[in-house]
């Protein structure tokens, strides 16, 4: 863990260094704004003027103390705007994700292992949703949704229904992904010797799919699931404009095209912590959904 952060650091410091323009310009607001005493000023204050082993050295120390230091757009610590733009996005990220997982189980067990034709009908739309963008879902959801029946508003952060069409735009190609594996795992897991055992002791078939069939085929599927989370809370950005949202998505949009070092360093170390965090938890896991792996390790 310690190694993934000390690199996702080290290699968005060098990435930053290489972005072309002056942030001095932009912490002034032109080019012309001040004059060479101020901009000298400005370079000292934030530590411009030192070498480059120097600057990344402060940066790893300040980083270890949790400091990113002060945004140069929004004039704040990095912490506070990165704060206050990830709960909207985490909003939407669980939404979205725990919307996916739950139609990606009602399809996995309704078409693993029925009929052939059921099955290839679904995976057909599986891939149309998988190669869908997602802003285009959202578009049209917007077209039908609220600018026809007026049933959500149009854009904003307001309340739960502001919520519910980005989530959905954002679920669908998710829940096409996590079917697939889903499907998988549970058709492998029918077939396997214990499936037999149980159905010799008068189990369902029902019951065999959600009380033991689901068991085995979660692994890959809870790693799946993490990934995409993480990936989700990242990488909103079109989610999030199409439907006016603030999040994430947007600061990181905005971060990169003002060239604003401190809060595109922060942004990184923050998806890195997130991905860090999940296939921690995700491990952890494991160890619950499959008791094999509990007596392997002891």
């Amino acid at each position: 863990m310690a190694a993934v952060l000390w690199g996702a650091a080290t290699i968005a410091f060098i990435a930053v260094k290489f972005i072309p323009g002056d942030p001095i310009s932009i912490l002034a607001g032109g080019e012309n704004i001040i004059d060479a005493a101020g901009r000298q000023a400005m370079v000292r204050k934030y530590g411009l003027d030192q070498s480059l082993p120097s600057q990344y050295g402060h940066y790893i120390g300040n980083a270890l103390l949790g400091d990113f230091g002060e945004s140069y757009q929004y004039r704040q610590p990095v912490i506070d705007v990165i704060w206050e733009a990830a709960i909207p996005t985490f909003q939407l990220a669980v939404c979205a994700i725990v919307l996916a997982l739950g139609l990606a189980i009602i399809v996995a067990l309704a078409t693993a292992g029925r009929r052939r034709g059921l099955a290839t009908a679904i995976s057909i739309l599986e891939l149309l949703l998988l190669s869908t963008p997602v802003y285009w879902i959202g578009i049209v959801l917007l077209s039908i949704f609220s600018f026809r029946l007026q049933w959500f508003p149009i854009i904003g952060n307001n309340g739960f229904e502001s919520l519910v069409l980005p989530a959905v735009a954002l679920s669908l190609p998710l829940a096409a992904l996590l079917s697939q594996v889903l499907r998988d795992g549970l058709e492998e897991a029918l077939v396997q010797p214990f499936a037999l055992t149980v159905r010799a002791r008068g189990v369902g078939e029902t019951a065999l799919r959600l009380r033991h069939g689901l068991r085995h085929a979660a692994l890959a599927t809870s790693t799946l699931t993490a990934t995409l989370f993480a990936n989700t809370l990242g990488g909103s950005i079109l989610t999030e404009t199409v439907f006016g949202r603030s999040g994430i998505g947007q600061i990181t949009l905005q971060a990169m095209k003002t060239r604003d070092m401190p809060l595109v360093l922060g942004l990184v170390m923050l998806s890195a912590c997130v991905f860090v965090a999940i296939n921690l938890v995700v491990d952890a896991l494991y160890l619950v959904i499959d008791p094999r792996l509990r007596r392997a390790g002891q």
